[in-house]
């Protein structure tokens, strides 16, 4: 076994009692495939297990880096130092409250969130369905697809500040806009959120959903490793459009290329690296640029 660094000593020795994993490879937590070591991966399984690991890397005088699912996330080659605090699948639980809201924890996958509210019987989360990350990310990101987006369905959020204290959020204070809300600008971490809903018949969910789901398998690579769509809505125009029309599909650097299916999307053709992902973004953004004069923003979060 490789001795552990000062770091990772230092955080086993406060969090005996955590789950750890040291130089855990990102790559195996994104889905682009992409990601060298982290040289400490926390895996907290309550929010007061996330609370001790907060307060662990303020003692250690450390920013930590949070991570759902690993949708939207370009992780570096050369791997993470520090502490990378992984909620997927931890920070787990679903529950009713009422006849129109559920609250779901941030660990649990938008298509388990959906296929739950549609088990019972409640209409409004159908677009999610098919958004491959968490809870958490999806709402702190604002995330949404086919006409949906979560700040229509979010009533409540439950966050923690990086000092482990909890805050409640309404959903006008959450500051929701466009692929943001103000868990980044305050950096705080998604704990719940609750999502008012409207009661419906569960065939006519499902429906909506294998439909949308339909057009997905359709229209997206869904057969290679990516991160979604690439590049933000730019005003007055779609990202994919403008990328098509500029030539691009097909274009590649290294073993990373735009899809040739949808051109919104960077594939990882296999053994791509983040350098070739990132020199490809820069490349299709400037070649837009060259041929619309709209700039394309990163929708992607390069760590």
């Amino acid at each position: 076994m490789t001795e552990l660094t000062i770091f990772q000593q230092k955080i086993q020795e406060i969090l005996p009692d955590i789950s750890l994993l040291f130089e855990e490879p990102m790559a195996k937590h994104t889905s682009f495939r992409i990601g060298g070591p982290a040289e400490v991966m926390a895996f907290p399984h309550s929010r007061e297990e996330l609370s001790q690991i907060l307060k662990a890397a303020k003692i250690l005088d450390h920013k930590p880096v949070i991570l759902g699912a690993g949708t939207n996330v370009l992780a570096p080659d050369e791997g993470m130092q520090g502490l990378v605090i992984c909620l997927k699948d931890c920070l787990s639980g679903m529950e009713k409250l009422n006849d129109k809201t559920i609250r779901v924890a941030a660990g649990v996958t938008m298509a388990r969130a959906a296929v739950f509210a549609a088990n019972m019987g409640l209409s409004g989360m159908e677009f999610a369905h098919g958004i491959p990350g968490t809870v958490g990310g999806g709402v702190y990101m604002n995330a949404g697809a086919y006409g949906g987006e979560i700040c229509q369905i979010c009533d409540r959020v439950d966050a923690m500040t990086m000092d482990g204290e909890i805050k409640t959020y309404t959903n006008q204070e959450m500051d929701f806009s466009y692929r943001h809300s103000r868990l980044e600008t305050e950096q705080e971490i998604v704990l719940s959120a609750d999502f008012a809903l409207e009661p419906k018949p569960e065939t006519e969910i499902r429906s909506r959903m294998q439909e949308l789901m339909g057009k997905r398998r359709a229209s997206q690579p869904l057969d290679l490793p990516s991160a979604g769509s690439t590049f933000k809505r730019p005003a007055g125009g779609y990202a994919a459009a403008l990328i098509d029309q500029a030539g691009l599909k097909g274009f590649r650097v290294g073993n990373a290329a735009v899809s040739g299916k949808h051109a919104g999307f960077v594939v990882n053709l296999g053994g791509a690296t983040a350098s070739d992902v990132k020199l490809l973004m820069q490349a299709v953004s400037e070649k837009v640029w060259d041929a619309s004069g709209i700039r394309l923003e990163p929708e992607v979060r390069i760590w």
